[in-house]
């Protein structure tokens, strides 16, 4: 199963919307068929149909992962990054185990760190976003690494990363790309981001992907 986010609040405003209106379609349905009842009986209609709402609003997906405020690093080529805050409003833990993106042929789960006074940065294989709780990705801090860039990410434009859960549902989030100076993070045993040359990004393999400039942590 798969969904898209572009934003949550308008994605949450959008599905109210619709089940407001059909709640109080529902409502009104009901006072017309009772006739005589008295105000009192329209506002314990009106009061169970926003209730019926509240419990399609669970089964149309809002009770689920959701991804606020996503946003990705402006760059010509080599790398970028991104960010929001990841929030579960479910009662277990969820696991974002992995990602991707048209944009990049490898998308890795990084965490930066503190070695010796220096931020570098380090892929991570998960992570746990805690019953109702956040995990914020955010410059200098954890994040969604693009690496080998297949095109310019240009200010105004907007990247797609799928984010893969442990349970094997997938979450395609819509991020507007924007101008970010960012932090100088290094990678573990490696070099700053902003000069990664001919650096194989900490053990990985980058193939023909010779051009790091431009890259964010």
């Amino acid at each position: 199963m798969s969904r898209t986010i572009r934003s949550h609040r308008t994605t949450t405003t959008s599905r109210a919307a619709r089940l407001a209106a059909v709640g109080l379609a529902g409502a009104l349905a009901l006072t017309a068929c009772s006739g005589g009842d008295d105000a009192d009986g329209a506002t314990t209609d009106a009061a169970t149909a926003t209730g019926t709402g509240t419990a399609a609003a669970q089964d149309a997906g809002l009770d689920e992962l959701e991804v606020r405020d996503p946003w990705a690093k402006a760059a010509d080529a080599g790398m970028s990054a991104a960010f929001g805050t990841l929030h579960n409003p479910t009662d277990g833990d969820v696991v974002v185990v992995a990602a991707s993106s048209p944009s990049s042929p490898m998308v890795e789960l990084h965490e930066t760190v503190e070695v010796d006074g220096v931020a570098q940065m380090r892929e991570v294989e998960g992570f746990t976003v805690p019953a109702g709780g956040d995990v914020v990705l955010e410059p200098g801090g954890n994040h969604l690494m693009l690496m080998g860039l297949t095109a310019p990410l240009t200010p105004g434009a907007e990247v797609t990363v799928v984010l893969e859960l442990a349970d094997g549902t997938t979450l395609d989030v819509v991020a507007p790309v924007k101008e970010f100076a960012g932090a100088n993070e290094t990678y573990a045993g490696g070099d700053d981001v902003h000069d990664m040359g001919e650096h194989d990004m900490d053990g990985h393999d980058m193939g023909d992907m010779d051009e790091h400039a431009g890259s964010e942590g």
